[in-house]
């Protein structure tokens, strides 16, 4: 009996049915902790992190070994002051941000990895138009988070997995054609960025933050003062 194998798109397709079938299963009786006991499953030696959209910029090439492959979800984070005399017409000024990171890679042992790559880099303009408080209260397994510690330097807890505080070492703009935020409106994607170990990591020491989704703030604080949490999704891909 002969078989036709589904096309590239259908195998996506099946996939992010499958993976996010998880969001609408019952909710665990307390939030899901990171597992910081497990690793990724994948084989990540096919893998190739990307490192430009196909423009003339590009981002550094990585330096070691791919550790882990993550979806990052949550808020950049940005603050607005008062206007003064000096500054009569504040811009937001970014504060950080705050993420927790999703393990992807249960998915790509299921496919071959020049389609899996496909599949992942389709995950961050999905997974923004699910609120927060629905991905967090339901069973997608979550590795790692995302933060900036009291010193201001964007930091990865990863667990077992590793434990990177990082320094920026190259950004690009994300493609003209990502994702601006939720439903497709929003300010725009965040730049892509390579971050390597600003001093006291473990077991990680590099990440590129790209195919992001959202995270960009609106241009001015007319008038308003305070704090601004712009929704985003990346993925997030570990080295060392």
């Amino acid at each position: 009996m002969s078989t036709t194998r589904p096309s590239t798109l259908l195998t996506l397709t099946l996939l992010l049915t499958t993976l996010f079938s998880i969001i609408s299963a019952s909710p665990l009786a307390s939030p899901v902790q990171p597992r910081n006991n497990q690793s990724p499953g994948a084989n990540l030696a096919s893998y190739t992190v990307p490192t430009s959209d196909g423009s003339s910029t590009t981002l550094p090439a990585p330096t070691g070994t791919l550790k882990a492959i993550t979806l990052g979800r949550g808020t950049q984070n940005y603050t607005c002051a008062a206007a003064t005399s000096a500054t009569p017409s504040p811009v937001p000024v970014s504060i950080g941000a705050l993420a927790d990171l999703f393990d992807v890679t249960c998915l790509l042992n299921l496919i071959p990895a020049s389609e899996g790559e496909a599949l992942i880099d389709l995950l961050p303009p999905y997974l923004i138009n699910f609120p927060l408080s629905l991905v967090n209260q339901y069973s997608i397994p979550v590795v790692g988070h995302h933060y900036f510690n009291s010193a201001g330097k964007p930091t990865f807890d990863l667990g077992s997995l590793g434990f990177l505080t990082a320094k920026k070492t190259g950004d690009i703009p994300a493609p003209a054609n990502a994702c601006p935020g939720q439903g497709d409106q929003g300010y725009g994607a965040v730049d892509w960025l390579n971050l390597v170990d600003a001093g006291g990591s473990v077991g990680l020491s590099e990440v590129y933050r790209v195919e992001t989704a959202g995270g960009k703030q609106q241009p001015a604080c007319d008038g308003f003062v305070g704090n601004i949490e712009v929704q985003y999704a990346a993925l997030y891909w570990f080295y060392h």
